[in-house]
């Protein structure tokens, strides 16, 4: 006997899409309390958002035309909507399964699920597809691999497996594979060119090699990492001044998507001014239109981390590591609002009290909005460079002081 479908009404709709937007809760715990699927609540929240901003809109005057012009409008208006379905048929094609399903309407009362499949170009198959419900048991194997995907973020997927089978744990390369699709990592190492991304979205060229950076707020630079939750995870994005190290914005979200990527791009820009130059990875959320068009609005130059290098926002991938290692993994997080509440007061620890030996064990508050400093930081160049360059001092000087001893004797 074929399983009947659950039909929601507008008002357990809107309830659950305005749990979603409030993002007090994962959208693991989501799911769970309201049992409705992880993806029907991503569509449920784009649809709330997009009918608010509908309703806001002012009602246009309609027009009075001719029969002729009435029948020239309809051939204009065809030929313009199918202009757009080639458009973006041909754009859909970049789309993963998953995206692809979350266009879908079910309750769409003039398209069936088998036309829009087919527009999406996706099989009926794929779209009934469910993935089983994370457990207990996955979190936990997930906050593990998080610990030592922090330590040694150069592990792959096969490292991995062999780290957790000699920690006890009977797990498979596949397993750990699925882990890493759900939190979004990736081992670091030079590669091919096989990182995803979506095609239709322009990607621009990295502007910081050997590039000299000699005051706060010549460049800037954005990053997400995932907060595990005791059930579920939360993401984080922040960006740091290169300079001074300073924190100059962060946002939590319970989906990946880019408008807390925005709001913390926003509220750094109405803070501190603007950057001379703006790195981020080439991640959808930081090539997205909504992103990319507040830079462009303010004459930013925009720089993104060429494929396979590790080092290239190197600043923000350390301050990952000391936020999780210093805070994160020293307690245990229930809800969004505690991981929400710790990472606000590492923030304020990071950029307050916290003594950074790189610069001159002063913090990276002090040095932000230091206007003349008594003992001018070393000037950073690209960070492999830099590197380069310190060893390099630290070999002259042992030179030097071993002709001083020799010297001394003769």
């Amino acid at each position: 006997m074929k399983k009947q479908t659950k039909q929601y009404s507008a008002e357990e709709k809107a309830k659950v899409a305005l749990e979603a937007l409030k993002g007090e809760l994962t959208m693991a715990q989501i799911s769970s309390k309201y049992g409705v699927h992880v993806t029907q609540i991503q569509r449920w929240k784009q649809d709330a958002m997009s009918g608010m901003v509908s309703g806001l809109k002012g009602r246009t005057k309609a027009r009075e035309t001719s029969h002729e012009e009435l029948i020239k409008s309809l051939y204009e208006q065809i030929g313009q909507l199918t202009v757009e379905r080639d458009w973006l048929k041909k754009n859909l094609s970049c789309l993963e399964a998953e995206d692809k399903k979350r266009l879908i309407d079910a309750g769409h009362g003039k398209l069936s699920i088998s036309r829009q499949c087919g527009l999406m170009e996706l099989s009926r198959s794929s779209y009934y597809f469910k993935r089983q419900k994370l457990q207990e048991e996955d979190y936990r194997m997930m906050n593990r691999i998080d610990e030592i995907f922090t330590e040694y973020p150069y592990y792959g997927t096969r490292r991995m497996s062999k780290v957790l089978h000699s920690l006890g744990h009977a797990i498979g390369r596949k397993k750990v594979r699925k882990y890493y699709e759900i939190m979004g990592i990736e081992a670091i190492y030079p590669k091919m060119n096989l990182s995803r991304r979506n095609q239709a979205h322009k990607v621009y060229p990295y502007l910081l090699n050997d590039y000299d950076i000699k005051r706060p707020n010549q460049v800037w630079s954005a990053d997400i990492t995932y907060i595990r939750l005791n059930q579920g995870f939360v993401y984080l994005v922040a960006i740091i001044d290169w300079y001074s190290r300073y924190v100059l914005s962060w946002k939590t979200s319970i989906s990946l998507d880019s408008n807390f990527c925005v709001e913390a791009l926003n509220e750094a820009l109405s803070k501190y001014g603007q950057p001379g130059i703006f790195n981020t990875d080439q991640g959808v959320q930081f090539t997205s239109k909504a992103f990319i068009n507040v830079l462009e609005e303010r004459k930013v130059a925009i720089s993104m981390d060429s494929k396979g290098r590790a080092l290239d926002n190197v600043f923000i991938e350390r301050f990952w590591r000391s936020l999780k290692q210093e805070k994160i993994y020293r307690i245990v997080l229930n809800t969004v609002r505690e991981a929400r509440d710790a990472v606000n007061e590492y923030m304020n620890f990071y950029n307050t009290l916290r003594l950074h030996q790189s610069l001159g064990y002063q913090t990276p508050e002090h040095i932000h909005f230091l206007t003349v400093a008594k003992e001018p930081i070393e000037e950073i160049k690209k960070p492999r460079d830099f590197f380069i360059n310190s060893m390099g001092k630290i070999a002259g000087n042992l030179l030097t002081t071993w002709r001083n001893i020799i010297s001394h004797f003769e």
